[in-house]
């Protein structure tokens, strides 16, 4: 007998309830940047017949799942929340070795995900329509949600548990059937979801994976004519790419994408407080957040002040394996995330910003080659610079003065992203005033621009987004669509907005 070519490779996607290894031959791994020669995990690339197969399952699998009643649905999410909560420490510590997230944080991430499930395990019983008045007596008016279909789901690498949850949970407890494609650069984490999915008893074909590059996978399952709705979190760029594709086709699509953050430090602030929030908001994953705090906007009575604790505040920061209990800042997700901040910073200070600190690559010995990119400041910085128009993902806090209000506000919005925007002030008066003028979907008043919880709604105005939201109850009027129901309750035709006419 001969062997299939295939028979020594790992069954990298879960398609109709099994895991298989598909019919791609293109092969590709998962390396632990912190240190690149460590390979975590071989996995298959699914070919364009991959995503058909795995999408004709979800379409099989959908009727019988609409019809489950969403009470049961949401038992599922409880059952996946306890799942999740025992496999807490054991997916924080493969999280830390495939994308370089340091173990707290890791943690954090996984978290989020126990929440989610159970939240929107929650929302099996309040997946609420509504009943309203009729302009005629003896006559109903219903509306009440139904599910999409089949949802096409792309989330990014550097919330490989905790976005995935955000967009298959209520994606699940709503009714509809998924197709999960993870970021190629965390392959492992999404067949951790997947399996806690399979584990706890979801229906063959209501959760299938496929795995692989944007580029062919991605484009499969978002070019797919079965395919109800695409969920897409990642950068602006390829989302207007996959919104076009989307309108083509008459698809629905939701897309959470970049942003350009800016935290306003005002001349009255607490500025202790302000420091470590910038610390936070600026250096947590490595600058690499969606809502990590990019710009410093300061009142230049502080500026010196400011600048001079969080420069000694950087100095005591943790860099190194992010296995490590005591490590604070891990690496850059890979090589081109390196190149391309070492592009920005080095035009940054050729336009005229200085460095006060990093603006380098961490290379010498203890760092393993990884992608270790020092937590960098840059002063001088002004509002039309490319360092304060385009997001970096990465290490990276450009400062910017104003001597008014009005300066920082105008600052602050001075982008083509609108995700998330902070003030530092005593006064709330004023606090109050700037995050009604900023144009961002997400405002915080004496605290960093990261941190959303799962019961509020998460996403952003401009090019940050095109207006859905993640997380919270609202999400569900992604994953679910409106239908009214009209009951007659007479045997009269009745004309509704007619005039009645005179017998």
């Amino acid at each position: 007998m001969t062997l299939s070519p295939f028979a020594t490779l790992p069954p990298s996607h879960y398609i109709n309830g099994n895991w298989i290894v598909g019919t791609g031959t293109t092969v590709f791994t998962s390396i632990n940047p912190a240190n690149p020669v460590q390979v975590i995990g071989t996995f298959t690339q699914a070919t364009p017949a991959d995503v058909d197969f795995a999408v004709c399952s979800a379409k099989q699998a959908l009727p019988a799942w609409q019809a489950t009643p969403a009470p049961k649905r949401g038992a599922l999410l409880f059952k996946l929340a306890d799942y999740i909560q025992q496999h807490k420490e054991q997916w924080a510590a493969e999280m830390a070795l495939e994308m370089g997230k340091p173990l707290s944080e890791a943690r954090g991430d996984v978290q989020e995900a126990i929440e989610m499930a159970t939240f929107m395990g929650g929302e099996g019983r309040r997946l609420n329509g509504f009943h309203t008045p009729s302009e005629f007596p003896n006559k109903w008016l219903l509306a009440v949600r139904q599910p999409v279909g089949v949802c096409g789901l792309i989330t990014p690498w550097n919330f490989p548990i905790a976005v995935p949850s955000w967009k298959l949970f209520p994606a699940l407890v709503a009714g509809n059937t998924v197709v999960f494609k993870p970021a190629e650069q965390a392959p492992l984490m999404g067949q951790r979801l997947v399996e806690a999915c399979a584990s706890v008893g979801f229906p063959a074909g209501v959760v299938n994976l496929v795995q692989g590059s944007g580029e062919i996978t991605g484009n499969a399952l978002v070019q797919h004519p079965d395919i109800n709705l695409i969920s897409f979190t990642g950068s602006t760029q390829t989302g207007k790419q996959i919104a076009s594709i989307c309108a083509e086709q008459h698809k629905l699509c939701a897309m959470e994408l970049g942003g350009k953050n800016a935290c306003i430090v005002w001349h009255d602030a607490n500025i202790p407080l302000a420091v470590e929030g910038l610390l936070w908001g600026a250096f947590g994953t490595a600058g690499q957040r969606c809502t990590a705090t990019s710009r410093l906007i300061i009142h230049p009575d502080i500026k010196k002040e400011v600048l001079t604790a969080l420069l000694a505040r950087i100095q005591m920061l943790t860099i190194g394996d992010p296995t490590q209990e005591t490590t604070q800042l891990g690496p850059l997700i890979e090589q081109t995330a390196i190149e391309r901040t070492e592009r920005m910073v080095t035009e940054a200070q050729q336009q005229g910003a200085t460095v006060l600190a990093g603006g380098h690559r961490l290379c010498e010995a203890g760092y393993n080659n990884g992608y270790f990119y020092a937590p960098t400041i840059l002063d001088n910085v002004k509002p039309d610079m490319n360092i304060a128009q385009e997001e970096v993902f990465a290490p990276v806090l450009s400062v910017l003065t104003a001597e008014t209000l009005e300066e920082a506000i105008t600052i602050a919005n001075g982008v083509r992203y609108g995700l998330s925007g902070a003030i530092y002030t005593q006064n709330m008066g004023l606090a109050m005033q700037v995050v009604e003028q900023l144009s961002v979907g997400l405002a915080y008043i004496n605290a960093p621009t990261i941190g959303a919880e799962t019961h509020v709604p998460f996403g952003g105005v401009k090019q940050s987004g095109n207006g859905h939201r993640e997380a919270s109850a609202a999400v569900l009027d992604t994953y679910t669509q409106w239908k009214t129901i009209t009951i007659e309750g007479t045997t009269t035709l009745r004309k509704a907005q007619m005039d009645e006419v005179s017998s």
